[in-house]
Parts: C-alpha cells; sequence; structure tokens
C-alpha cells in the first residue's frame, strides 16, 4: 500500500532515537523521551516526512500522503474554519507549483484586522508553513497542544478522529510569551494508514 511503502522508506529505529533529543509533552509535564509506542513512532516519522515534502517543494510525494476522500485543509491559526479555510484534495496538492503560480487566493482571514488573507499559494506557504523551521523545532507534542494563546483550539472538534504532531518553537527573551508559534500536522486513518487531513499554523493572536 503507498503509506505503508512510504514508511518503509524511513528508517523508523534511527528515527526513534533521533527523538531522544526532543521535550516531549504531556499534560502539564515536558519531558526527553525517546518516542518508544511503535503507533506514535511512525505518525511523528510520517510528520516529518510532510515537513520535509513541503520544504522540499515535492508535492507529489505530498499528494500521496493526503487524505483520499476528506483532503488536506491547511488553517492560518489555531481556531479551523472550514467555510473559509482553503482545502486541498491529493490531486490539486500534486500540481502545485509554488515557483510558477502567481494567482492569489483567499485563505482566510488576518487575527486582528478582519481582512482576508490574500496570498499566492507561495506565499502562504512561506508565512504560515514555513516547514524549513518547524522540522528543527526543539519541542514536540503527540496527540498534545504544546501551547496555546487566546485563540480558540478547536482542531479536535472539527477532526473529530485527529492524531496529530505539534512542531513547537518557544519564543526568545524578552518576549517569549509572545513570539513563539507552533505547526501542527494532522492524520486521519483511512482503511488502516494515516492520511494527512489538516496542518495548522499557530501563535500568539490578539
Amino acid at each position: 500500500m503507498i503509506l505503508s511503502s512510504i514508511i518503509a522508506g524511513i528508517l523508523i529505529s534511527s528515527a526513534i532515537y533521533a527523538y531522544t533529543g526532543f521535550t516531549f509533552f504531556n499534560g502539564t509535564d515536558r519531558k526527553t523521551v525517546i518516542v518508544d509506542d511503535m503507533a506514535n513512532a511512525d505518525m511523528t516519522a510520517l510528520a516529518y516526512a510532510v515537513l520535509e515534502y513541503i520544504r522540499d517543494d515535492d508535492f507529489i510525494a505530498l499528494s500521496r500522503v493526503v487524505h483520499p476522500e476528506n483532503g488536506v485543509t491547511l488553517s492560518p491559526y489555531a481556531t479551523i474554519n472550514l467555510a473559509t479555510d482553503r482545502s486541498y484534495t491529493a490531486e490539486e496538492i500534486a500540481v502545485l507549483e509554488l515557483g510558477s503560480d502567481t494567482e492569489t487566493y483567499v485563505w482566510g482571514v488576518f487575527n486582528g484586522s478582519g481582512e482576508p488573507i490574500v496570498m499566492t499559494v507561495a506565499e502562504y506557504f512561506t508565512q504560515f508553513i514555513p516547514a524549513a523551521d518547524f522540522i528543527n523545532a526543539p519541542v514536540i507534542g503527540i496527540n498534545q497542544i504544546v501551547r496555546s494563546g487566546n485563540a480558540l483550539e478547536n482542531i479536535t472538534d472539527v477532526f473529530p478522529n485527529v492524531k496529530f504532531v505539534d512542531f513547537h518553537i518557544p519564543g526568545g527573551e524578552p518576549v517569549e510569551e509572545f513570539d513563539w508559534s507552533s505547526l501542527r500536522i494532522g492524520f486521519e486513518e483511512y482503511n488502516g494508514e494515516l492520511r494527512l487531513t489538516v496542518i495548522v499554523f499557530s501563535k500568539w493572536t490578539v
């Protein structure tokens, strides 16, 4: 099966040990652990693969892990709004061309101003899915939101069956409270395999 082939290409055992340096968020505790639960290890490895595909503009590979029925929803903020957030089918993902698509689209509304987010695909990915940054995130949460601002966190309400990895970049001094950011890669099962369903960018909002 497609996803099995992708996972088979990732060295899970090596990946598990690579996670030793990450901080695993579980409830109110943060601790460094090895991801030794195979289901979580598979999901985390797949989430890293998604970041690599986006970083490398490999949208054909990315399309192969997109949910074949629901597609993937891209949310610019923690509060997912299916009425305004853009969604793509696997077929649409496969033909994305960040470098040559100059058409602008509405991706939702900006926090604070309420103005529509009008951007090209490349501009949106640069601002709201900076995969190259998050692939090195020092903190990850597995099915746990590492940090919230004042926005409604509704990923599990909109997608009740979602399983996700929260890649978190803490803020720096002296404004650590306000300049953190997270990228959540969410999956749902389809025919026994995890498929990409949602990508949520989150940061402090007013």
